[in-house]
């Protein structure tokens, strides 16, 4: 069974900084994609930023200058870094993490956090 954290959320004024943290644990052979999705009040869940096992990220336009991904494979966690933050970042952000639990197969599933708070206001 795996279980990913979360942390690091809360309330924040605009032009603020927030640093969100994940961490995986549980029966973990290897990890792919690691990101983090958020999702506002009355809108769809959209990918904030996606990051390789070899460290190549990808980020959303509306973030991108603002927020970094990172990893550590060694600690199987992934951390977004927010700075800048506006009042339409305003969501709860879930990390997801792309897990092979066996060497059984090459298959991996996709499991997610419980989801952090992230209010930007004033």
């Amino acid at each position: 069974q795996v279980h990913l954290v979360e942390s690091g959320g809360g309330l924040v004024q605009p032009g603020g900084s927030l640093r969100l943290s994940c961490a995986a644990s549980g029966i973990i052979f290897s990890i792919t994609a690691m990101g983090w999705y958020r999702q506002a009040p009355g809108k769809q869940r959209e990918l904030v930023a996606v990051i390789s096992s070899g460290g190549n990220p990808n980020y959303a336009e509306s973030v991108k200058g603002r927020f970094t991904i990172s990893r550590d494979n060694a600690k199987s966690t992934v951390d977004l870094q927010t700075n800048s933050l506006k009042p339409e970042d305003t969501a709860v952000y879930y990390c997801f993490a792309d897990i092979r639990t066996s060497t059984q197969t090459i298959r991996t599933n996709r499991y997610w956090g419980q989801g952090t708070q992230v209010t930007v206001s004033s």
